[in-house]
């Protein structure tokens, strides 16, 4: 790629980009699936037949489906869904059937890790973990429940294997919920962060969560538990909020590469009063 002229970018390094009289042309590569896409058409023809001159390629057209990722446009903008692969992971566990739950995961849960539990068999929660972890791609509504799981790979128990199920049940509910990219008029940066506080009942962690909008679109999200114990809920929060801080830092850095920088200052929300005061003030280091 960068024979044909193209940077690769720092902020993603799958990401190959090409500016040409204002208009952008990029390639984006994950193993051996590419998805071709930018402004400039003459460029990207151009680089579509030096590709079939280099390597054995097949041309599939606009994009509609790329690794188990299904992509519709309509006139208000772009839809992103994963129903085929929901539907059939519920086949695959046989709960294509089953009653469908409301929420991916209880309450006020109290799951952990307890050797008086009865043992599953490791190597199929495993599979069907990673497996919701990819799903997570597309679906940020059970990000907090696949994080909460995703934690017990290491030797999961009847209980973890529950709340798998239930977000399986959850899915039955709605295969086909979808992420939609619309117009807005603008390509502002806001973010939103929060955080609970000791909830792990086993090592009394607290688990972060931030997601973050490019022109009123949802783009990225997560859900982690923290590395350390937080000794109030105003550290808690506020280790979510660097963390949010630090995706929102990509994004710009991304957006600049794109050739569209955030005209405005981005924003990051947070519900916690003493941690917008400590980001605010870093004179308060203690």
């Amino acid at each position: 790629m960068k024979q044909y002229g193209y940077e690769q970018s720092n902020a993603d390094h799958t990401l190959f980009l090409r500016r040409r009289n204002e208009k952008v042309t990029l390639l984006i590569i994950y193993v051996y699936d590419i998805i071709i896409t930018g402004n400039d058409h003459v460029e990207s023809t151009r680089l579509m037949s030096r590709l079939n001159g280099d390597f054995e390629t097949k041309n599939l057209g606009e994009l509609k489906y790329f690794l188990g990722i299904e992509v519709a446009r309509s006139e208000e903008g772009i839809f992103l869904s994963q129903r085929k692969y929901v539907l059939d992971l519920l086949s695959e566990v046989g709960l294509l059937e089953c009653k469908p739950a409301d929420t991916p995961i209880i309450q006020n849960h109290k799951l952990h890790d307890s050797p008086y539990q009865t043992n599953v068999d490791r190597d199929w929660y495993q599979r069907l973990v990673g497996r919701l972890i990819y799903l997570s791609h597309t679906r940020p509504d059970i990000a907090y429940a696949v994080s909460m799981v995703s934690q017990f790979m290491h030797a999961p128990k009847k209980d973890h294997m529950d709340v798998v199920v239930r977000i399986l049940q959850y899915l039955k509910a709605a295969p086909g919920k979808s992420l939609f990219f619309g117009k807005h008029g603008h390509l502002d940066v806001e973010g939103y962060s929060d955080a609970d506080w000791a909830r792990n009942v086993t090592d009394r962690r607290s688990t972060y969560g931030y997601l973050t909008l490019v022109g009123g679109n949802l783009v990225t999200w997560r859900s982690k538990k923290q590395k350390v114990v937080s000794i109030s809920s105003a550290e808690a929060e506020f280790r979510g909020v660097t963390k949010g801080i630090c995706e929102l830092l990509w994004l710009k850095r991304l957006m600049i590469e794109l050739g569209y920088p955030p005209r405005i200052g981005m924003r990051l929300f947070c519900d916690n009063k003493a941690a917008i005061s400590i980001s605010e003030n870093p004179v308060q280091h203690d």
